[in-house]
């Protein structure tokens, strides 16, 4: 990392279909949906980065890569291993995107951290030194076990209030009908957290302290704190998403969090009437989304040093 220009990083959540289906309480997908998003997504995403010579890190889910899911796994690895010979960075979304992770036991996070590291480690030829918790939860023993693990970084804390209430008021909705959803609030403490990088406090990972690794918020605008993630800058009017970026540029670290599906075609990947009609984003088509990914990438490359989240971590850790 050179030169005066701030940094940006891209990361890919690469949620898996059922992780939609569980929010919406629709129960278990299709079976032959469950690697849609690495089979069909990620090769969209790698070919508009290729294209920029843009480097990017991908979250993955550990179970995504479990040997006993026979050839789904095989292609799954061999899908990563080639994005990481691309120079893409792997980093660690949990083993089975449990959205309570935060909440669950110590040994059962415990489990669901190092058993994806593991999985990752598999395949990663570089470290894995980066988590993302599902559902932008985070506590203090999610931290102690990225500590006990060595981890440089966690990409965990959203803190975007409007988000918060608008997720809130789905669930209520939900409730209403009858339909529990699979989702659950963050914990409220992470809205007043730092929006910039800091070195979080040992047991209290929302406020500053001298924790050995660093924490990158996704990114939210100065003061109202509006979340700049790729659902909201696919699916904005050029000149909202323009803003938003331009807003962007008063924050020494931009950190742009996408999801694996903010690039599925709804028609071209058979995914079911029953959750397009609740994701309002799987009813824009594709082409739309990618040229909107384009023109933010191309815009970004005009102001930002764009890295990997490993790379900006280390920024970070000279800087907090």
């Amino acid at each position: 990392m050179s030169g005066s220009r701030p940094l940006c990083s891209i990361s890919i959540d690469l949620d898996p279909i059922a992780c939609y289906y569980r929010i919406h309480g629709l129960g278990a997908p299709p079976a032959d949906l469950e690697d849609v998003i690495l089979r069909r997504c990620v090769p969209r995403f790698a070919e508009i980065f290729a294209r920029r010579r843009l480097a990017a890190t991908f979250f993955v889910v550990g179970s995504d890569l479990s040997l006993d899911q026979g050839r789904r796994a095989r292609s799954a690895r061999s899908l990563l291993a080639g994005l990481e010979r691309d120079g893409h960075e792997l980093a660690n979304h949990s083993l089975t995107h449990p959205y309570d992770l935060a909440r669950l036991p110590r040994a059962d996070i415990a489990i669901e951290v190092e058993r994806a590291h593991q999985l990752l480690g598999e395949v990663a030829s570089r470290p894995v030194v980066g988590f993302r918790s599902p559902g932008y939860d985070l506590s203090a023993e999610v931290q102690d076990e990225l500590m006990r693990l060595g981890y440089r970084y966690d990409s965990s804390v959203f803190p975007a209030p409007g988000y918060y209430a608008a997720k809130a008021a789905v669930m209520a909705a939900m409730r209403l009908i009858g339909r529990q959803s699979g989702a659950v609030l963050t914990d409220p403490r992470a809205l007043l957290a730092p929006a910039v990088p800091y070195r979080p406090a040992v047991g209290a990972p929302f406020r500053r302290g001298q924790a050995p690794l660093v924490e990158l918020p996704i990114a939210v605008t100065p003061w109202a704190r509006t979340p700049v993630i790729g659902t909201s800058l696919l699916l904005a009017p050029d000149w909202l998403r323009n803003r938003w970026l331009q807003a962007m540029q008063r924050r020494p670290f931009f950190n742009l969090e996408l999801h694996g599906i903010d690039l599925a075609d709804a028609d071209d990947d058979g995914i079911p009437g029953e959750l397009v009609s609740r994701q309002p984003d799987l009813r824009v088509p594709l082409r739309r989304k990618q040229r909107a990914l384009e023109a933010t990438l191309d815009r970004l490359a005009l102001d930002y040093q764009i890295v990997t989240l490993c790379d900006a971590a280390a920024w970070a850790q000279r800087e907090a």
